[in-house]
């Protein structure tokens, strides 16, 4: 079994790939219902305070989805791809594999491109039930806005991945992965307040689809894609150095 079918194997059967799922996949109804039925729910727990709430539009199903699959989908991104890529975690099996390949990319890049890939169809997933949802519940979407986002989100995912393989490199464990990572995502959008740099911050593509449905033209998010790709090789080449250098 080489370390591609490993990485697969791993992702499934420890149920890794249902925490990712299930997250977007929740989300993906759960935003268009909440946007369709948010007046009733106000209403319900509202007691004798009337809150006016405007008519739901097809864009308010979309919204919804990506702010919670923004928050808790890519938690559970981070928290599946520091699992795969805390490679140094258990240090005999750490020294099992490093014993039996001749470059740190052969440990690295099956790891991150399956979580990458699994995060990618937990995604896609989630945004197609998210615009079947809100097509049923609130009306049509500009689809090729979807699609464009969706990419877009993607692409972010595999900066999330890398970002974590990094952080990884510089912990001692799962735990400190997942903390590390998180840290910095927060951190991120701090960036946006720096004059000239909010275009060009790759957590700007999370809300992409959101942005791109609503009618923001497409060249206005395509800054923070190219600052992305140069991100993430970047990231995949640090982490790779560190963990070639690293000693057990």
């Amino acid at each position: 079994m080489n370390l591609w079918t490993l990485e697969r194997h791993r992702l499934v059967r420890t149920n890794r790939i249902l925490l990712l799922l299930g997250a977007y996949l929740f989300f993906g109804a759960a935003g268009p219902l909440t946007a369709r039925y948010l007046s009733e729910i106000l209403g319900r727990f509202g007691g004798d305070v009337t809150i006016d709430v405007p008519d739901p539009t097809p864009a308010d199903g979309i919204t919804q989805f990506v702010s919670n699959a923004g928050q808790l989908g890519i938690l559970a991104v981070v928290i599946v791809a520091a699992a795969a890529l805390a490679i140094d975690a258990d240090r005999e099996q750490a020294i099992f594999l490093r014993t039996r390949v001749r470059d740190a990319w052969q440990l690295l890049v099956p790891r991150v491109v399956t979580v990458t890939a699994a995060a990618a169809i937990a995604l896609l997933l989630g945004t197609a039930q998210a615009v079947a949802v809100t097509v049923a519940l609130l009306g049509p979407v500009d689809l090729g806005a979807v699609v464009l986002g969706t990419g877009l989100g993607m692409l972010y995912l595999g900066f999330v991945v890398t970002l974590t393989a990094a952080v990884a490199t510089s912990t001692t464990g799962v735990l400190g992965t997942v903390l590390g990572t998180v840290a910095l995502l927060l951190a991120l959008p701090l960036l946006t307040l720096v004059p000239g740099l909010a275009a060009w911050v790759p957590s700007e593509l999370l809300g992409a689809v959101d942005a791109l449905v609503r009618g923001t033209p497409p060249a206005e998010v395509l800054p923070a894609a190219v600052s992305t790709v140069v991100a993430t090789a970047g990231l995949l080449v640090l982490a790779r150095w560190r963990l070639a250098r690293r000693e057990l």
